[in-house]
């Protein structure tokens, strides 16, 4: 890569969310960030495409979603727009990811722990929870694109943080903050499934308890066609738990 080919993917990676370029030379940019622990690898082959890897074989499975890999870890894209569009979803992701989103919250918890001048096991309860829950919404929004799971809405101030697994019966912060216990959904859907009132089968189906009539259903926009966007297996103890536990509430 020549000096320009360099500097255009370094202006690139610096403006969708990989702010720290830790290498650039003839045969490649190494770029990170202090958001998260990934790195992206870019190269030019040819004048006609750029490769891109990352070091964190999760964040390459989940990257796929939306990008086709060429091989088992390289990413290929021909127009600029596109190295954007793939280098700011994979720094979403990887802000989100196990176990990014517990580092995030015990960094922000100890700062906003330091402002408060009388401190208190209540107090220091009540800072963990806010800035707990500030932090898995972020991450959800994040991992989900902004958009509900379910129905794709993408109007943040309708969207929910909604655990699978609740916050009380989790083991540990990097339980309670894992993006994979949980679904961001819309107001109505969040309800329903903190009440367990619906809950979602091992393809992403939704379930729906016979607590809500048909009528009831259609009413909400309940549909039973319902199927979350996408699924993975890290999704699977979290909603074996949910299904396990709430048994839909009675339906």
């Amino acid at each position: 890569m020549n000096i320009l080919e360099r500097t255009r993917i370094e202006k690139t990676a610096l403006e969708h969310g990989w702010e720290n370029i830790i290498t650039s030379d003839d045969m490649a940019v190494l770029a990170g960030s202090a958001r998260h622990h990934a790195q992206a690898t870019i190269t030019r082959p040819t004048s006609r495409e750029w490769h891109v890897t990352f070091n964190k074989p999760l964040l390459t499975k989940e990257v796929a979603r939306d990008y086709p890999l060429t091989d088992a870890i390289t990413f290929s894209v021909s127009a600029s727009d596109q190295l954007a569009g793939l280098l700011r979803r994979a720094a979403e992701l990887a802000s989100a990811l196990p176990n990014q989103a517990a580092e995030t919250f015990h960094a922000r918890f100890q700062r906003e722990l330091a402002k408060v001048k009388d401190t208190g096991t209540e107090v220091e309860r009540l800072v963990k929870q806010r800035v707990a829950q500030d932090t898995f919404r972020e991450a959800l929004l994040d991992y989900w694109g902004g958009a509900c799971a379910v129905t794709g809405i993408a109007i943040p101030e309708m969207l929910r943080a909604s655990h699978a697994k609740p916050w009380s019966e989790c083991e540990s912060d990097e339980e309670r903050l894992d993006v994979f216990n949980g679904f961001l959904l819309s107001a109505n859907l969040d309800a329903l499934f903190d009440r367990g009132l619906i809950s979602f089968d091992t393809n992403g189906k939704i379930l729906i308890s016979h607590k809500i009539s048909i009528q009831q259903q259609q009413r909400i926009g309940l549909m039973d066609q319902m199927v979350l966007r996408w699924i993975t297996p890290e999704h699977a103890s979290f909603l074996i738990w949910h299904r396990n536990n709430f048994r839909l509430n009675g339906g």
